[in-house]
């Protein structure tokens, strides 16, 4: 390469790199938008959940097919672009496989093994796209998909693709330069995928395979970058935020709701004969009064819109939901797109507003999440049991249903007539304290 080559190498990974960053920033702005909460105890546990669920895939493997197809994606995608650092040093300084020399033996097996990765991503991939578009399983087809979200999906086969068919082109041209007399390249190397590759380059030119193999090398970094920068946009960024959401993920177990803390300490001050209520602490009284529940997504926890972040709309949350199923209007993963798209969507009120929020008269209830489908949810804890990457649908929906009861008195009439029989009688049923018990003196 020249200096020029150099160069320009340098501004596209500044451009690449600061673009990401930019975009890292605005993600870590929008969640921080969330009441704080504390996920900072336990971390032995924490960190066996991120190793087993994240790093491992042990949820994912559930569903053997879908599991074992994905690993070949995750890891040959991580594993592959060890070789970006090469790649990098290489584009800068203007060498060519510059780890070969210092590497031997090793260098060859890693060539060899990012290359039947690369062979695997490709036949995962395609597995995935005949699920998606010919099979068309029915997660798959759901409305929650519809739009952008369905094309998102094939973007991300279509990218994995390329890169990976990009890699081994560049490294059949590699190979077919290393070997032609008065070889171009220096040995480096071991290409079991890519020498079956190599003869389409038989009859050419030094010059036309060297070209070729620098624009594969171009493209394929480029590609590398496009992909980093568009994970933003795309349900994609899992493969980043899957670590953080399963360390920070709840460690109580299913089933266990939280209390809210103000209702908590009125209840054991009633609770409580020799409490002096007078002895509370003092209250401001130019204090905004804390809302009960989530409206909007600055009232969830900063952790809640991590899991929006992290959903990768597999659709598991849905099939496995009993509401969903018996066809009703809740799907636990439309949750989690509409959480995502609103907190875009402040995120982007923010910085046209130069960093602050200006009310928009709208919320997450009501213009992306309805009542009808935060009721249809029976708290069966389904579709948090699922989840690949720890994510909690169900404890979005109990804060929404929170708002509702307890701001809006908006419950269904069922469960406000449970609510007042408990107030008066002391149980759910419409029946006096005192007669409670005569069902005991039935023959």
């Amino acid at each position: 390469m020249s200096y020029l080559d150099n160069i320009l190498f340098a501004i596209l990974l500044i451009i690449g790199f600061g673009f990401f960053a930019s975009s890292v920033k605005k993600i870590i702005r929008n969640i921080n938008l969330g009441v704080d909460v504390n996920r900072k105890d336990n971390s032995k546990a924490r960190w066996k959940n991120m190793a087993l669920i994240a790093l491992g895939q042990s949820k994912m493997v559930r569903r053997p097919v879908a599991g074992i197809l994905h690993i070949f994606v995750y890891v040959g995608f991580i594993i592959i672009n060890i070789e970006l650092l090469e790649i990098i040093i290489d584009g800068l300084f203007g060498t060519h496989r510059i780890f070969a020399p210092y590497l031997g033996v090793v260098y060859d097996v890693l060539i060899a093994s990012f290359e039947i990765l690369a062979v695997l991503v490709i036949f995962a991939v395609t597995v995935f796209w005949i699920r998606r578009n010919v099979i068309r399983l029915k997660r798959f087809i759901n409305p929650d998909l519809d739009g952008f979200p369905k094309s998102d999906a094939n973007y991300i086969l279509y990218f994995e693709t390329v890169l990976m068919m990009l890699f081994l082109l560049m490294n059949a041209s590699d190979l077919h330069l290393q070997n032609v007399p008065d070889a171009v390249f220096h040995k480096a190397g071991s290409f079991p995928i890519s020498q079956f590759i190599a003869p389409i380059f038989n009859g050419m030119s030094n010059e036309l395979v060297v070209l070729l193999f620098e624009v594969f090398w171009w493209l394929h970094i480029a590609g590398i970058l496009v992909f980093m920068n568009y994970l933003y946009f795309s349900k994609h960024l899992h493969i980043l935020l899957a670590f953080p959401n399963t360390y920070f993920a709840n460690l109580n177990p299913e089933g266990q709701f939280d209390n809210l803390e103000s209702v908590t300490k009125e209840v054991k001050l009633m609770m409580d004969p020799n409490a002096d209520p007078f002895a509370a602490a003092p209250v401001d009284e130019n204090a905004a009064p804390a809302k009960f529940g989530a409206s909007d997504v600055q009232d969830l926890n900063w952790v809640q819109l991590l899991n929006a972040y992290t959903c990768t709309e597999c659709g598991r949350c849905t099939s496995s939901c009993p509401a969903n199923q018996t066809g009703k209007k809740l799907s636990p993963r439309k949750i989690m797109m509409d959480t995502r798209d609103r907190l875009q969507e402040v995120g982007k009120n923010i910085d046209a507003n130069k960093g602050v929020f200006v009310p928009d008269n709208k919320t997450l209830l009501n213009d992306y999440i309805t009542p009808e489908e935060l009721w249809a949810c029976t708290s069966c804890n389904a579709c948090v049991e699922e989840c690949p990457v720890n994510i909690s649908p169900l404890s979005i929906i109990m804060d929404m249903r929170r708002y509702l009861v307890m701001e809006q008195s908006a419950a269904p009439m069922s469960l406000n007539a449970m609510m007042t029989n408990i107030e008066n009688n002391g149980a759910p049923w419409q029946y006096s304290q005192q007669d409670r018990l005569n069902w005991k003196n039935e023959n």
